[in-house]
């Protein structure tokens, strides 16, 4: 038995993420957008104050990592009156399914937003199946795409 089923990588990833860090928490040291577009997933995550230098990205087995450090701008022997830019070194994990071309991802930071091109891998795309018809012949599809005729005996 064959079930149809619409996978999205990134929705039980992001469930987990809210499981076990909590959805605002989690949003709130870096929140991010999600979506599809065409062949590839898009990611955007706001890291506004974030020295390019030290955003890490990286990939080991099926998760994704971002890293960014957000320094302090305070002068000393000041008296502050109200301190509530987050600093320190922010972290997000997101496990990610199969599928995706995690090497060749592409990531470009610009105006605090750091975004993410994830392509979908070639064997993930969707093809198109020809329905063989007809009771003399049969036509075949190769691996290569040529059309092999096979007659019947």
């Amino acid at each position: 038995m064959v079930v149809a089923t619409r996978f999205d990588p990134f929705q039980e990833m992001d469930r987990l993420v809210g499981q076990v860090f909590g959805s605002a928490r989690a949003a709130a040291s870096m929140p991010l957008d999600l979506f599809r577009s065409g062949d590839h997933y898009v990611l955007h995550a706001d890291l506004p104050g974030a020295d390019p230098g030290t955003i890490d990205v990286n990939v080991e087995d099926q998760t994704l990592t971002i890293r960014a450090q957000r320094t302090h701008q305070g002068a000393e022997g000041v008296q502050w009156l109200v301190q509530e830019r987050p600093s320190g070194t922010y972290v997000r994990q997101l496990t990610v399914g199969r599928g995706l071309a995690l090497d060749k991802i592409e990531a470009t930071y610009a105006d605090g937003v750091l975004s993410l091109t994830i392509p979908v891998a070639e064997e993930a795309k969707p093809r198109r199946i020809e329905v063989q018809h007809g009771a003399s012949q049969a036509t075949a599809i190769t691996q290569s795409g040529e059309r092999a005729e096979a007659g019947t005996s």
